[in-house]
């Protein structure tokens, strides 16, 4: 792909400073750039990387000044190149078109205008499939499942029966929706599985990571909200409900029932147990592990979870306990010795 500088600039609706005329073949970070890309400077951490950068070009917000190099200035850099690069993305990528020879598609199934259906897919009996959605090749599509316009689901992604997939919805390779949930009961000493019943809905906008897994309902559904994305490897039990716009990093495990509010972040390894509440805009931080419910608008981390502010306390000691262990050997010490003086 080629583009002048002056068309980015409009296509962003940014100010340029500098050669118009300038063409830009692609795009990378400030320390990966090269000949012909363009970069962007969010963070002033990276003003450093100004002088280094190989890149032609570079996107700014409005404030920065004295950068020797053709400049683009914008709002919210980092927004403005996300747009760019979802802009290269559209014009590169080439999504499989039509309906493969191979495709298996099942008795009483609805297609929608413009499916695509890459080669062996498996489309089971009375499936929806709204329009303009691609599936690449080798997925499974259950029974009675159904999936919305405008959605994207990559190769080896499992969608089992009766799970609802929205509007513009995109699912990458390896996930399965609506595996049964992990539900046992012990009889006699052995392991009794507990039939799962319910069923798995995505709402509009979601996007959902490489090797996910998220159960089906006990009962009823479990739920991902409208605008949430998850990262790859995570783990979602039955009956989970996960709000609006929530971020769930990679390898995240939720277990059963769990509440997840709007705007939630739950960080990179967090593991919620079960039956728990996280509050609405609450952050849970890397490697926490949440055995209590979580009020809304805070922000806890460590092992039990707790307000970070008191983790880091509790950290902090853990931290000098070695310190504190040879105090408190040669204090005892000390007090050994005086204990013999008094005695003599």
């Amino acid at each position: 792909m080629q583009k002048s500088l002056k068309e980015i600039a409009q296509l962003l609706e940014g100010e340029l400073l500098g050669d118009g005329n300038i063409v830009i073949t692609g795009i990378c970070g400030i320390k990966e750039a090269g000949q012909g890309d363009i970069t962007f400077l969010a963070n002033p951490k990276y003003l450093p990387f100004v002088k280094e950068t190989k890149a032609k070009a570079i996107i700014t917000a409005r404030d920065v000044t004295g950068i020797s190099k053709p400049v683009i200035r914008v709002d919210d850099p980092s927004l403005a190149f996300s747009k760019l690069a979802a802009h290269f993305l559209d014009l590169e990528v080439k999504h499989p078109a039509g309906i493969a020879p191979t495709a298996i598609i099942g008795k009483g199934v609805v297609l929608g205008k413009n499916v695509s259906l890459g080669a062996y897919t498996v489309v089971a009996d009375k499936a929806v499939i709204g329009d303009n959605t691609v599936i690449y090749p080798l997925s499974y599509i259950g029974y009675q499942a159904k999936i919305g316009k405008d959605t994207l689901i990559y190769s080896h992604v499992c969608i089992r029966e009766n799970v609802s997939i929205a509007d513009r919805v995109i699912i990458h390779s390896g996930t399965v929706v609506g595996s049964d949930g992990f539900g046992f009961v012990a009889v006699e000493g052995k392991h009794q599985k507990i039939p799962q019943l319910g069923t798995v809905v995505v709402e509009d906008d979601v996007e959902i990571g490489a090797n996910v897994t998220i159960d089906r309902a006990r009962f009823d559904k479990t739920l991902i909200g409208k605008g949430t994305k998850i990262d790859n490897l995570v783990q979602i039990a039955h009956n989970v409900v996960i709000g609006k716009n929530c971020l769930v990093i990679a390898q995240v495990g939720i277990s059963g029932s769990n509440i997840i509010g709007d705007n939630v972040t739950l960080a990179g390894q967090a593991g919620l147990s079960g039956h728990l509440t996280v509050g609405d805009g609450a952050i849970v931080a890397a490697q926490a592990g949440v055995t209590k419910s979580v009020s809304a608008g805070t922000i806890v981390s460590g092992y039990p979870a707790r307000i970070h502010e008191q983790a880091i306390k509790v950290n902090a000691c853990v931290q000098n306990l070695p310190r504190l262990y040879q105090t408190i050997k040669e204090l005892k010490k000390k007090i050994e010795e005086l204990e013999s003086r008094i005695k003599k």
